[in-house]
């Protein structure tokens, strides 16, 4: 298994390095630059502008500044945001956590409630409860996750006063009532994901248990006595979960983007409304490094799918 994770990891880089040449020619293409409104100020001179372009090599050729980039990246140095005055590492690592918990406790939500329901509406299909979850799941993945949030803040946080609107990571307070601050606020942004994505999946889940209650083992593990939840969870729902986890680790962009838009409309202090701002600032260094985290958590969540593959269906080897 340390010979295929490596090798993996291996295989990984050139995908890595086409991903970040792509992103800085997308970027470089793009018209304007952090300093375009200088020209147009007044106050500045242009002898200042124009040192300032030479400083951080934006009159360089697009090959040069990637090489640039790419050693600076290499040496831990991910560049400096001209909006926030700060380095762009410290930016994205004071961001990270908090999206990476949201989003984690979104898809823990999603599995949860995908799971159980997929898998007892595909042991019992058209039933009524498969109808129902049926139903539910195609209205759940059918509605965008903006519109949830706008619905969930205007009958939990305008109408009921129950759960805050407005993600803080400057609470104050210890104790039982800081952590309850803390979920309290999380809610919401949680279940817009974990829901959205749980919807998508229960209906694949149900696919998937359809297509595998009917293969000859299942019948031969009923034919030999043993117990339905035997079946079902030894026989059935192991070799069911195995395209699903392909549908997980595929899934990550969508889960990225609609993390980016959930964190605007709860205010969020994550990467994902770190992006926007980015994108609205034209600060170009924030925006490469951003996107280049998603891109790399991506392929992370593809290579911990594929060792799932092992300990989900025995038959798969590593070699």
């Amino acid at each position: 298994m340390l010979r295929y994770l490596v090798r993996r990891l291996l295989l990984a880089v050139p995908s890595i390095l086409g991903i970040s040449i792509v992103l800085f020619l997308v970027l470089a293409l793009a018209p304007g630059d952090p300093f375009s409104d200088l020209a147009s100020d007044p106050s500045i001179p242009p002898s200042v502008a124009a040192a300032l372009r030479a400083k951080f090599g934006l009159d360089d050729p697009a090959y040069l500044r990637y090489f640039h980039w790419l050693a600076a990246m290499l040496h831990g140095d991910w560049g400096f945001s001209f909006a926030s005055r700060i380095n762009v590492s410290t930016l994205i690592m004071q961001r990270l956590p908090t999206t990476l918990a949201v989003i984690g406790a979104s898809q823990v939500l999603a599995l949860l409630v995908a799971v159980p329901v997929g898998v007892y509406a595909g042991v019992r299909p058209y039933s009524l409860f498969d109808q129902v979850a049926s139903s539910l799941a195609l209205v759940g993945f059918s509605v965008p996750t903006f519109f949830t949030g706008l619905v969930l803040i205007l009958v939990f946080s305008v109408n009921l006063h129950w759960l805050p609107f407005v993600y803080r990571t400057d609470i104050a307070g210890s104790g039982p009532a800081l952590w309850w601050a803390y979920i309290s606020q999380a809610i919401m942004p949680v279940a817009v994901l974990g829901l959205f994505q749980g919807a998508a999946w229960t209906r694949f889940v149900r696919a998937s248990v359809l297509d595998v209650v009917r293969l000859d083992y299942v019948t031969t593990a009923r034919a030999k006595g043993l117990s339905e939840r035997v079946v079902v969870l030894k026989h059935v729902v192991r070799n069911a979960l195995i395209p699903v986890v392909t549908l997980v680790a595929l899934q990550m962009p969508v889960v990225f983007g609609g993390a980016i838009i959930t964190e605007q409309i709860f205010r969020v202090p994550g990467i994902g409304s770190l992006l926007i701002s980015a994108i609205l600032a034209n600060d170009t260094p924030v925006i490469m490094a951003v996107t280049y985290v998603f891109a790399c958590l991506v392929i992370l969540f593809n290579l911990i799918a594929d060792l799932l593959y092992g300990w989900l269906d025995p038959r798969i080897s590593y070699r």
